[in-house]
């Protein structure tokens, strides 16, 4: 008789950088996958063998899904980043699987409604508002107490969040996430979050909900002060080096926090900050850890960050990733200035440091580097794995102190902010 594998959906953008590490877990744990993208014309084979969808259009998507369910069924469904993560829970909701509810879902993707949410349930929140793009910006000030940080509703990855000091700024920085948000075609463009900018030292955590249950599989340390102007991230180290005691009071707040959005299956990124008040929530998504990032939960671990997601969307989660010893880091490395990308020396003088185990630059010559807060795309990531995490986070400072970015100038009006690029070349280091 033959055994017929398990098929899991995995839905992602088509520009999705995890879509390698999920081939490469399921070939290790003997399940099919299949992936929706708008993948048609891709010379991508992963996309363009796989099922054809329109992220845009979110009915017909999903009756795609469902006709290939028919086919052949799913056990389980996964959005890999946050345009996907709505399609995925309703997809798994019409086929019966497992699930979060669609408004939790929906309000982990809104920062406005994530906040009224947990004002609501009482957690911990800063003082917000929401500013009216439509309306004059200057009169919607008054009351605003700086410094505060303004937010795009549904950009990731600090697309968008500026900080202003006074009413010159948050004037200013209104008209540059409006361009933003134009420019992008966001759905939320009227609308932006404005609240109180909160001090503090920054982690994120990556974990797995099980039936509303949490399980922290990795919190990681941002060393690097996000004070702004902008929030453009740098390096995550692990294991954090905040005591345990503080360690349980985040666990304890995200607890709370999925629990007042409604989360209850899948995994779930979130960045906290912590100060003398407290532990104060910045997100919670329903998803994974973006980027390349999730590598680091493989380093000295028994399953990686995507077996993981997989188990669980079969209905067989594994036990949490064995502790692993040493220091593990990424440097999601920044963009020095806009403007064409020539070329990237010391490449082999960054490999070559102690500790280091990867060093990948994504950026290509010719490439038109665009900085936060308009910018999306990470000029590389550096990996490292040491035996303390001190050790880990010193690797990759030497490591990035050996690259110079070779950036030439621009002579053209950047769309996004209407000024004119003409930056000189510049180094990173």
């Amino acid at each position: 008789m033959l055994m017929t594998r398990k098929r899991v959906l995995v839905i992602a953008p088509h520009s999705s950088y995890r879509t390698p590490a999920f081939l490469d877990a399921a070939n290790k744990l003997g399940v099919d996958v299949l992936f929706a993208s708008e993948g048609k014309y891709s010379v991508v084979s992963t996309y363009a063998d796989g099922l054809h969808i329109d992220l845009g259009d979110t009915n017909r998507a999903l009756r795609a899904i469902l006709k290939e369910a028919m086919r052949n069924p799913f056990v389980g469904v996964i959005g890999t980043d946050d345009p996907t993560t709505e399609l995925a829970a309703l997809a798994a909701q019409q086929l019966g699987l497992p699930h979060n509810p669609l408004h939790a879902v929906q309000v982990a993707r809104r920062k406005d409604l994530a906040r009224a949410v947990l004002l609501e349930k009482g957690v911990p929140v800063p003082s917000h508002c929401c500013i009216d793009l439509r309306r004059p910006i200057a009169p919607q000030a008054d009351g605003v107490r700086f410094p505060c940080v303004l937010k795009p509703l549904a950009l990731s990855a600090s697309r968008g969040v500026i900080r202003a000091d006074d009413r010159e700024q948050f004037v200013q920085a209104c008209t540059r996430i409006d361009l933003l948000l134009k420019s992008e075609g966001a759905k939320e463009n009227d609308t932006i979050l404005v609240e109180d900018f909160v001090p503090g030292f920054e982690v994120a955590v990556e974990g797995m909900l099980t039936g509303g249950k949490l399980s922290i599989l990795a919190v990681f340390d941002k060393p690097e002060p996000l004070d702004g102007p902008y929030f453009e991230e740098t390096y995550y180290i692990s294991p954090s080096r905040l005591s345990m005691e503080t360690l349980l009071r985040i666990q304890q707040r995200i607890d709370e926090g999925c629990a007042a959005y409604g989360l209850l299956e899948g995994p779930i990124h979130a960045e906290c900050r912590v100060n003398d008040e407290g532990v104060w929530l910045l997100e919670i998504a329903a998803r994974t850890i973006g980027g390349l990032c999730a590598r680091l939960l493989s380093f000295g671990s028994s399953h990686s960050l995507e077996e993981l997601v997989l188990g669980h969307a079969m209905g067989h989660p594994f036990v949490s990733a064995a502790k692993r010893n040493g220091g593990v880091g990424v440097l999601m490395i920044p963009t020095p200035a806009a403007g064409i990308l020539r070329r990237v020396e010391g490449l082999l003088a960054a490999e070559r440091t102690p500790f280091i185990k990867e060093v990948s630059i994504l950026a290509r010559s010719g490439y038109q580097l665009v900085p936060w807060p308009e910018g999306s795309s990470y000029l590389g990531f550096i990996f490292a794995r040491a035996p303390t995490p001190e050790q880990a986070e010193a690797a990759l400072r030497q490591a990035h102190a050996c690259l110079n970015f070779v950036v030439a100038p621009v002579w053209n009006l950047n769309p996004r902010s209407e000024q004119p690029i003409a930056e000189s070349g510049r180094s990173l280091g």
